[in-house]
């Protein structure tokens, strides 16, 4: 791999990692709701699920996994169905949207949650496993040693996920110190709106489609 192509692979990434997704708004609805230290956990969540996809690619799994319509179906709606689920609760939840320093610790999910929820929203995106399935190839000299080439891709995609999503939680946590009433429930009704908008847009993903 050229530092030509490197450079090339990271600006690719950077245009589609900065597109909100469903992990970035759920880094801002982490941040704006519990701050941006217990949103760091939802982070690692997604990291380690783009990770798991990324080492599925390379292993050959995501070309198999690609091509099965029954592990693809399974995971799409899997995926659409959990992303509705978060967004229906963010959505009921909205009087619960208050300053992180004055929630009760019994109303704080633990960091653990946050992170399991963001694993399961990014491992759960067949549009994410055949993105890199298609994606990450095209920047691998078959010539050379392959493990250490999609290790530096990795790499590089999980720290631009993280400056991202990073900076999406502290928008949020700045926009919950500047909102009031009404409109922190606004805020969390769009981030459901959304979720559910993306969970709506999942459901009806087709291989092959725009």
């Amino acid at each position: 791999m050229t530092l030509a192509t490197l450079l090339l692979f990271i600006l690719a990434s950077a245009i589609t990692i900065i597109t909100p997704g469903p992990t970035v708004l759920l880094a801002m609805s982490n941040g704006s709701r519990h701050g941006v230290r217990a949103a760091c956990w939802g982070m690692a969540g997604a990291v380690l699920a783009d990770l798991i996809l990324i080492g599925t690619v390379a292993s050959g799994l995501g070309v198999v996994l690609a091509a099965s319509e029954v592990a693809f179906q399974f995971i799409k709606w899997a995926g659409a169905a959990y992303l509705a689920y978060l967004g229906w609760k963010m959505l009921r939840s909205d009087a619960a949207l208050v300053m992180p320093s004055a929630q009760p610790d019994a109303a704080r999910p633990g960091g653990l949650a946050l992170g399991l929820r963001s694993f399961a929203v990014a491992i759960t995106n067949p549009k994410a496993l055949l993105f890199m399935s298609a994606f990450l190839p095209q920047f691998i000299n078959p010539a050379a040693p392959l493990f250490a080439q999609y290790a530096i891709l990795a790499s590089v995609m999980a720290l631009m996920n993280v400056a991202v999503m990073l900076a999406y939680a502290a928008l949020g946590a700045q926009l919950v110190r500047a909102f009031r009433g009404a409109g922190l429930r606004w805020l969390n009704r769009a981030c459901g709106g959304l979720l559910i908008g993306l969970a709506g847009t999942l459901a009806l993903y087709r291989r092959g489609g725009p």
